[in-house]
């Protein structure tokens, strides 16, 4: 080390940067040496390579000195033509042949063991990391997660759907029928309000499940990391690194904390763009509309619908960042992404169960309050007669007060093909939480379907029903595992029925779009998609990035999303599709 030193301070290079940037150095070194303040207290070369990597503190330092407009002119003129030879960050071209000359020194001095050989993880990473391979492994990957989540977890949503629909209903209808509540508007708050919006959101609680299981053993591996790392050359073209794909990682499972993990992130413009295209990653609460919808207009390719939605808001992101680099945050600096990964692990059982039980757990947290709470209030506003007409709880929902307020916004969504009050309606609750817009739809649809006739059941036969079709919806989960790779091992099996409230919305998604009622639902699940999150995410949006860009957030999304639907409907209808 003093040899180097000693060496160092003669003038003698011990690395070499390249003929383009040792010019740009002697240049800095030449604008230095004028200014024998400078040369005194510091290395020439190492002040001028302090220079080139933007070192904020020696920028401070240099900045405050008298006579230093020169230097600093120079300085930006040589990143600048630096940046235009290697088209990338002067400071990680810097890096990198410093590493290299590393890397060349180790292997002139280190001797290894002929037995010496690369672990198991740097072998996977050779693949997996591969600046080639790496982004199509990792859609891939995601592929397989939706494919997972969709066709592995349909049956136990089937079967989840026939406990909430038959034996929880009829139980909760029997108990108000001997305290003597039947028939009343307390029965209708129970069955039309409470079982209906919470239950149609409950229902898709094994599809989050699934996906939480495929996300915690993809974090358990090792994988993430990589995916991370992977990701840095493109959220470069963005103007971030890939330390800022973490915070839209965790956007997978849910905005808040997503916004949240934008405090990791040293440079507030990077805090700020990265918050700004967070909520384009598609949360949990997304999902269910996205099953309920694909489920109904493209049963044939369900987990291939979700996918091309998720990676729709990854490319939107893209998009955004990159106007957003050219535009609103033109010049801003770019920060250094370091990471160390982890080695690949087999993932435990214990910490896959804590990660998908975590996640799953707040879901359902937030169905018994907030979901609730907007059920019972969608359940009164649907109660309450406009005109006249009936009676509280008791007449048409088509003359309710939420179909009048509903009524009032559709026809800005008619241009996208979903201008029934009932869509409108549902879009409006969604700002409260994603998952409310199934609940609302199956409170909508389910109070205009009329009481079905049902045998007569005790509760000991309702538990042995619910046991049995719970082992029915186990083996229908192990025939479609094969299906996730194309393999049909029982063809010819029926299909499952359509639920009423799927029956209800394809109808009612036809009528309104003049028979495109498939292009109409992918207008509809890109407007879910891109329009503005929940309430929560919101509040955490001013609280992080502040009210200016809460708001450029909140009303840019909304016409973004009106737009993209609007281009996705009309476009299709001229090309014929739908």
């Amino acid at each position: 080390m003093p040899t180097h030193a000693m060496a160092y301070s003669r003038g003698v290079t011990l690395v070499d940067y390249g003929t383009e940037v040792e010019n740009e150095i002697v240049k800095l070194q030449q604008v230095i040496e004028n200014n024998s303040g400078l040369t005194e207290r510091y290395n020439t070369r190492w002040l001028a390579i302090k220079l080139l990597e933007e070192d904020s503190d020696i920028a401070e330092k240099m900045s405050a000195l008298e006579n230093s407009v020169a230097l600093m002119a120079q300085v930006q003129e040589s990143i600048s033509h630096l940046a235009d030879v290697y088209g990338d960050d002067v400071d990680t071209v810097i890096a990198d042949r410093r590493y290299g000359w590393i890397n060349g020194l180790v292997r002139e001095t280190v001797q290894r063991s002929d037995k010496e050989r690369i672990n198991l993880s740097d072998r996977i990473d050779t693949i997996v990391t591969n600046r080639v391979l790496g982004i199509p492994i990792f859609l891939a990957m995601m592929w397989i997660v939706f494919k997972v989540t969709t066709d592995v977890a349909g049956p136990f949503l089937d079967w989840m759907d026939g406990v909430i629909g038959g034996p929880v209903t009829n139980w909760v209808v029997s108990i108000l029928e001997t305290i003597g509540l039947g028939g009343t508007w307390v029965e209708s708050l129970f069955v039309d309000g409470i079982i209906a919006g919470v239950g149609g959101v409950l229902v898709f609680v094994p599809v989050l499940m699934s996906l939480y299981l495929a996300l915690a053993i993809l974090e358990d591996s090792g994988y993430m990391a990589r995916a991370a790392f992977v990701m840095d050359r493109l959220m470069h073209a963005l103007g971030l690194h890939g330390k800022s794909f973490l915070p839209m990682i965790v956007g997978f499972g849910c905005t808040v904390p997503a916004l949240y993990a934008t405090r990791t992130l040293e440079n507030e413009d990077d805090r700020i763009l990265t918050g700004l295209l967070v909520p384009f990653m598609s949360c949990g609460a997304r999902l269910p509309v996205y099953v309920l919808f694909a489920s109904i207009f493209f049963p044939e390719n369900t987990g291939g619908v979700i996918f091309i939605l998720y990676l729709m808001g990854i490319i939107t992101a893209i998009l955004l960042g990159i106007v957003m680099k050219r535009t609103v945050f033109k010049g801003k600096q770019q920060s250094p992404f370091v990471m160390e990964l982890p080695p690949y692990r087999m993932p435990t059982l214990r910490g896959i169960w804590f990660h998908m039980w975590e996640r799953t757990g707040g879901f359902v947290r937030k169905a018994w309050t907030l979901i609730m709470a907007t059920s019972v209030v969608i359940w009164f506003l649907l109660a309450i007669p406009l005109g006249g007409g009936g009676s509280f709880a008791d007449s048409d929902v088509d003359s309710s007060l939420f179909a009048g307020v509903s009524r009032a916004i559709a026809p800005a969504f008619q241009p996208l093909g979903f201008g029934e009050w009932e869509a409108s309606g549902s879009l409006i609750t969604g700002f409260v939480a994603k998952e409310v817009v199934v609940g609302s739809m199956a409170q909508v649809y389910g109070v205009e379907e009329g009481e079905e006739e049902t045998e007569a059941t005790t509760f000991f036969e309702d538990v042995g029903e619910i046991i049995t079709s719970f082992f029915g919806a186990t083996w229908d989960t192990v025939k479609s595992i094969p299906l996730i790779v194309g393999i049909d091992l029982f063809e010819g099996e029926e299909e499952a029925e359509p639920t009423a409230l799927m029956a209800a919305v394809e109808d009612a998604f036809e009528a309104s779009s003049g028979g495109h009622g498939a292009l109409a639902a992918f207008a509809f699940l890109a407007f879910t998609l891109l329009y503005t999150p929940c309430m929560v995410a919101v509040a955490a949006a001013k609280q992080e990035l502040g009210t200016k860009w809460m708001w450029v957030s909140v009303i840019g999304q909304l016409v973004l999303a009106w737009v993209a639907a609007f281009i996705i409907f009309q476009g299709g209808k001229l090309l014929g599709l739908g």
